[in-house]
């Protein structure tokens, strides 16, 4: 099977005249790309589909929300599409384009105008790595890289390989769910991957699965034919409402997940991107889930973490008692922040880090916790 793309609504069977229509506001505002296999998972007769209502338009998308760069991504870029953020790891922009464009998607301004943080001259941001021997990870991502002609992509990974501190390539891809035959049908593309893997630097695919049904058949080929060209796979997902949001569809997906060897490694909160607040779920609201889902899977399903990708670092949610929330920086721009912990006050209403105000930051000892993680003299509510 070569999966046939599309970009116009017209072409898809499942949306009537009438719809269409209705949509087309939408889609002045944010563009639609799928292909026929990921629209043969749809079943159109559901109009709560979630397959259906993680590519396909809705009207919910107008809905005045968030920022199109809310983790403050621009902050980061030290040469042309190459962002620096954590000491160790650098993010280079590949791809300004996807198998599909997920209608929550947290970068959706690169398809948006004359979008140009991707830089398809790649040589400006291999110096930068070059000069910088502390980046020992590499993220390809953008849009995705397996868009990318084979060659192309090979070329980028040959050149990162030549530069001896970096040790760590990752791939972010959702092409095994959106087009497993990109990688089926092209060995050139398994090869370049098995090319780049020595035994000692490694190659990470950083998949995206957001619901069992993409782990179909043909999507688990492709994540078999990746790990025997020696990748590690991992999953990341966000916590989408009407997608996965109920704890039975992430536990089935991160247990599925776990039965091919792939494992899972962030649950995300929906960050507040424009168009994004229908997705959304609130943060508290959301760890429940993600610990109800953790509570029906195996101990290898249960390696994942909730976090925010916040513009500061990776904040964990870590803990949850009636009258506080717990987080902790996994990551950190600032490496004074990492590990640091925060006690806040419950929010229920909160759907980011920055929705819990700094005068629900707490003392640590306010929150019944000083002396079981440690006394401070830290700011209050930091361990």
């Amino acid at each position: 099977m070569n999966p046939t793309y599309i970009t116009s609504l017209d072409k898809v069977a499942g949306i009537g005249a009438q719809e269409r229509a209705r949509l087309a506001p939408v889609l002045d505002l944010f563009a639609f790309r799928s292909n026929d296999y990921y629209l043969s998972l749809i079943d159109w007769e559901d109009t709560k589909d979630p397959i259906r209502r993680l590519i396909i338009p809705s009207l919910d998308e107008l809905e005045p929300w968030g920022r199109l760069d809310p983790s403050s991504e621009h902050r980061y870029t030290r040469a042309p599409g190459l962002q620096h953020k954590y000491r160790e790891t650098a993010l280079m922009l590949v791809s300004d384009l996807c198998g599909g464009f997920c209608r929550y998607c947290f970068r959706k301004r690169l398809f948006i105008g004359d979008a140009r943080e991707v830089n398809r001259d790649v040589s400006g941001g291999l110096a930068y790595i070059r000069d910088h021997p502390e980046i020992t990870n590499v993220l390809l991502t953008g849009g995705d890289p397996l868009v990318l002609d084979t060659g192309r992509l090979r070329d980028i990974l040959n050149r990162l390989r030549e530069i001896r501190h970096v040790r760590i390539i990752r791939i972010g891809t959702k092409m095994p769910a959106y087009d497993p035959y990109r990688i089926i049908n092209d060995p050139a593309l398994v090869d370049a991957i098995r090319e780049c893997h020595d035994g000692e630097n490694l190659v990470y695919i950083m998949a995206q699965f957001n619901h069992p049904r993409e782990l179909t058949d043909a999507a688990c080929r492709a994540i078999a034919l990746l790990q025997d060209a020696g990748a590690v796979v991992m999953n990341q997902t966000p916590l989408i409402r009407g997608i996965n949001d109920d704890p039975a569809v992430l536990s089935r997906l991160l247990g599925r997940l776990s039965f091919i060897g792939v494992n899972p490694y962030y649950v995300f909160q929906c960050r507040p991107t424009t168009g994004n607040r229908a997705f959304a779920v609130p943060v508290e609201e959301s760890y429940r889930i993600f610990e109800q889902a953790r509570a029906t899977c195996s101990g290898l399903s249960k390696q994942a973490r909730f976090v925010m990708s916040h513009a500061t670092g990776k904040i964990e949610v870590v803990g949850k008692t009636g009258g506080f929330t717990y987080f902790k920086y996994n990551q950190a721009a600032d490496p004074e922040d990492i590990g640091r912990f925060m006690v806040y006050k419950s929010n229920p209403q909160a759907y980011w880090f920055d929705d819990f105000g700094e005068s629900d930051l707490l003392d640590a000892a306010d929150a019944g916790i000083a002396g079981t993680l440690g006394e401070t003299d830290e700011s209050p509510g930091v361990l």
